[in-house]
């Protein structure tokens, strides 16, 4: 029997309150394999001290176990402190305290990863919008917390960050680097169409599947990337990012036009994965 085709979402959430395990199982049927589940704040835990941050983990982990029960997806998961989290709780406990707290969340994170639970640290990094400077400052502290733990359990992190430029890309590298962690495991999530040297500096491209995204991408003749939708599964946005079978339809559409052929497929949503998260 020949193999499947591998079709792997890099960027997928699941939320207690959407459409969870319907989703996991209509990506599978659309022709998905595999997934990373990334914890984003779940509306009924509130974070009042770094601990809380566990609680949300374990909601994660809770959701990757019934998608993996109900399907025979690979679901990889990746905890951590979602980055924009620190502007309400330095709302509520001021800036220090709220970096505390932050940065308990990505030890905690990391000792689900040094566990074997999860596979990756992420989302985390930094507002996507303009902030103050103190919390760009803090924000950046936390991120590289999380990248020293990285570089620990040589595990991949997965960034949040502002919309993605060249430049930032280079200080994400540079961090990495500086404390001794690989470039190529720092996953930058939203990334636009880079894939050359010169634009990633080494940091690995997670895609939007987009067809623009993809064909600009693919014209610059690499396939070093990760194609992910965001999915949100978020009820009350449900037209919210991109549908869950997104990435199932573009590779079908890629192998159809010819524009790449198997090995290709095999190398964005396989190898590379698997590069990353397979423990």
């Amino acid at each position: 029997m020949a193999e499947k085709t591998p079709v792997y979402d890099n960027h997928v959430h699941m939320d207690p309150g959407g459409r969870n395990v319907e989703a996991a199982r209509e990506f599978e049927a659309a022709g998905g394999t595999g997934l990373t589940l990334v914890t984003l704040p779940y509306r009924h835990i509130q974070i009042a001290g770094g601990e809380d941050f566990g609680r949300s983990y374990e909601v994660t982990l809770s959701l990757a176990e019934r998608a993996r029960e109900a399907t025979a997806l690979e679901v990889n998961v990746a905890v951590g402190p979602y980055p924009v989290l620190i502007l309400p709780l330095s709302e509520l406990h001021g800036l220090e305290r709220a970096e505390e707290m932050m940065t308990e969340g990505m030890d905690i994170a990391a000792g689900m990863v040094a566990e074997g639970r999860a596979c990756a640290i992420g989302e985390i990094g930094r507002p996507h919008f303009d902030v103050p400077q103190d919390v760009w400052d803090a924000s950046n502290r936390v991120l590289l917390r999380g990248m020293e733990h990285a570089k620990e359990l040589g595990r991949p992190v997965i960034i949040h960050s502002e919309s993605g430029t060249v430049g930032t890309n280079r200080s994400l590298s540079d961090m990495a680097r500086s404390v001794g962690l690989d470039p190529g495991l720092v996953v930058k999530h939203s990334s636009p169409p880079f894939v050359t040297d010169e634009e990633t500096f080494g940091v690995m491209p997670s895609i939007p599947a987009s067809k623009k995204n993809i064909s600009e991408a693919l014209g610059k003749g690499s396939t070093r990337l990760m194609l992910e939708t965001d999915y949100i599964d978020d009820p009350g946005r449900p037209g919210m990012m991109m549908p869950i079978t997104t990435v199932p339809s573009k590779v079908k559409a890629l192998l159809a036009s010819g524009r790449l052929g198997q090995e290709d497929i095999h190398r964005i949503c396989k190898d590379i994965p698997d590069s990353l998260y397979r423990l």
